[in-house]
């Protein structure tokens, strides 16, 4: 009799042991919306799209005397560069939804940046220059060195206003939708979809 009690307990304990919750057992729970907002976040910013610019700027200065002994026409050809960035590091919370099922993902980012632009002072040069008399011995005695940097300058503000009118903004967008696009495929997402809002999402 105690050995059929007995044997009743066991069948009954292992019955129930799938309905018993283990204290030990970890629960493990996915996030693929923070995690993968966090990994974005973490790039910091991507340097999307660069170009090449070349502007010609063009400084004349006269007075009340003739052009021949007072004023001067000068053609500089500036030639520089220009980044246009998406930045990731302002992403807040709800920039990143993921569904349910992990097929799809949705991202909105800001609009991309232009750094500011930068001149090459070994290829940009004057390409042609008038000067009044007075004029060429004024600088001949004083070196005049701010009338360089004064073009300098100047060719630096025309390249980052170039950059500004040119596809640099559309290219970088472009440019990291479809970088951002690969990355998730390859985290198996089927569909991505990359918005471009006109100020940080949060």
């Amino acid at each position: 009799m105690v050995v059929l009690i007995a044997a009743i307990l066991v069948a009954s304990a292992v019955h129930l042991l799938p309905q018993l919750r283990n204290p030990f057992a970890q629960k493990t729970e996915e996030h693929s919306g923070p995690v993968l907002l966090q990994s974005i976040v973490e790039l910091s910013r991507y340097e999307a799209a660069s170009g090449s610019f070349q502007v010609v700027v063009d400084i004349k200065s006269s007075s009340v005397l003739p052009g021949f002994l007072v004023g001067s026409d000068t053609l500089f050809i500036g030639v520089g560069t220009d980044n246009a960035f998406v930045d990731f590091s302002r992403l807040k919370s709800d920039a990143v939804q993921v569904s349910e099922d992990r097929q799809s993902a949705t991202i909105t980012l800001g609009h991309a940046q232009l750094e500011p632009a930068t001149l090459d002072v070994h290829e940009s040069r004057v390409y042609a220059q008038q000067q009044g008399l007075f004029t060429r011995i004024n600088e001949f005695l004083s070196g005049n060195p701010n009338s360089q940097q004064a073009l300098y300058e100047l060719a630096q503000k025309q390249i980052q206003a170039a950059a500004a009118k040119s596809s640099l903004i559309a290219d970088a967008e472009r440019n990291t939708r479809t970088m951002l696009t690969g990355l998730l495929q390859s985290l198996g997402f089927k569909t991505i979809t990359v918005k471009y809002a006109d100020s940080n999402p949060g």
